[in-house]
C-alpha cells in the first residue's frame, strides 16, 4: 500500500487533552517552527509483566503517575492517546505527540525516565516523523497538497490505524507524471471512502520509514476494504514495506490507566 494526501486531508491544528479543538501550547520552546510544519512522534509502549504480578497497590501508584504524565504532556503539545489492548501482542497504548518543535517531544521522553515509569513502561515500537507538503497534486481536493499541518477535524474517531512504511527505489525513478498518474487512481479509491481521513507525515532523514501514516475512522471494516482495494492499484507495487499494522482504539487521557488495569481494585 501506497500513501498521499487524501481527498478529504486537511491541515490541522491540535486538540486540548481531552480532544476539544485548540492551538499547540508553545510549552517548554517559543522557538518559531520551521516553515509551518510539525514534529510528529508515534510511542507504543507495554506495561512489563512485573507490574502485572505485583500488589494492587502498586499498580494503582503507577497508573496515577502514567496519568500525571500525560497530562503534562497534553498541557505542552498535542496528545492523543490510544489503546492496542487485543488488537496487538506486542504493545497495549499509542502516545502521538506534536509540536512545532522537535525539543519539547523530545523532553518529555527524558522526563519519562525520571519516573518510576521508566523501569515498569517497555516502548516497543517508536517512529519520528515531521508535516510537509505532498509531492502529489489532488485534483479531488484541490488544496490539500499545500497543507503543511496535521488535521483540524482529526482526533475524533474512534480508531486510528497507523503503519510505517517506505517506497522502493524504482519508485524515485520513475518519471514524476507516471507517478502522479499511480497517485490520482490512488487519490480516486480513498475519495470512495468517505468515513476514513489520513494524517501522513514524513521521515526522510530522521527514522528508518520514509512515511508514517495514520488513518482515523469509526468503522474497521470500512478501512479493511479501503486497504484491500488499494492492494489493486498501481503504486502498491512499488511499496518496499507497510508494517507493522495498528490498530488503536481512542481513549481520554485519564481513562487510560483504567484501561490497562492500572488502577485500585
Amino acid at each position: 500500500m501506497t500513501t498521499t494526501d487524501h481527498p478529504h486531508a486537511a491541515s490541522a491544528s491540535p486538540h486540548a487533552p481531552h480532544g476539544a479543538p485548540g492551538p499547540i501550547p508553545t510549552g517548554a520552546s517559543e522557538r518559531p517552527a520551521a516553515r509551518g510544519v510539525q514534529s510528529v512522534k508515534f510511542t507504543f509502549f507495554r506495561v512489563t509483566d512485573e507490574v502485572r504480578r505485583g500488589p494492587a497497590s502498586d499498580r494503582a501508584a503507577l497508573g496515577a503517575a502514567l496519568t500525571e504524565v500525560l497530562e503534562a504532556s497534553a498541557d505542552a503539545m498535542l496528545t492523543r492517546v490510544y489503546s492496542t489492548v487485543g488488537t496487538r501482542a506486542d504493545a497495549e497504548f499509542l502516545v502521538w505527540q506534536a509540536h512545532d518543535d522537535l525539543r519539547p517531544i523530545t523532553d518529555w521522553h527524558a522526563s519519562l525516565l525520571r519516573t518510576p515509569l521508566a523501569g515498569r513502561l517497555a516502548v516497543t515500537h517508536s517512529y519520528l516523523s515531521m508535516t510537509m507538503r505532498s509531492l502529489y497534486t489532488n485534483e479531488l481536493h484541490a488544496g490539500s497538497e499545500q497543507r503543511t499541518r496535521l488535521r483540524t477535524d482529526g482526533g475524533v474517531d474512534e480508531y486510528l490505524f497507523v503503519y510505517p512504511m517506505a517506497k522502493t527505489r524504482e519508485w524515485y525513478a520513475l518519471p514524476a507524471v507516471d507517478r502522479q498518474r499511480m497517485m490520482n487512481e490512488h487519490i480516486a479509491v480513498g475519495h470512495k471512502y468517505h468515513g476514513i481521513k489520513i494524517n501522513t507525515t514524513y521521515s526522510y532523514g530522521l527514522d528508518d520509514q520514509e512515511f508514517v501514516v495514520a488513518f482515523e475512522g469509526n468503522d474497521p471494516g470500512e478501512f479493511l476494504a479501503l486497504v484491500r482495494e488499494l492492494r489493486d492499484s498501481d503504486a502498491s507495487r512499488y511499496t518496499l514495506f507497510d508494517t507493522p499494522m495498528f490498530t488503536c482504539r481512542r481513549l481520554d487521557l485519564e481513562a487510560l490507566a483504567g484501561h490497562l488495569g492500572l488502577l485500585a481494585e
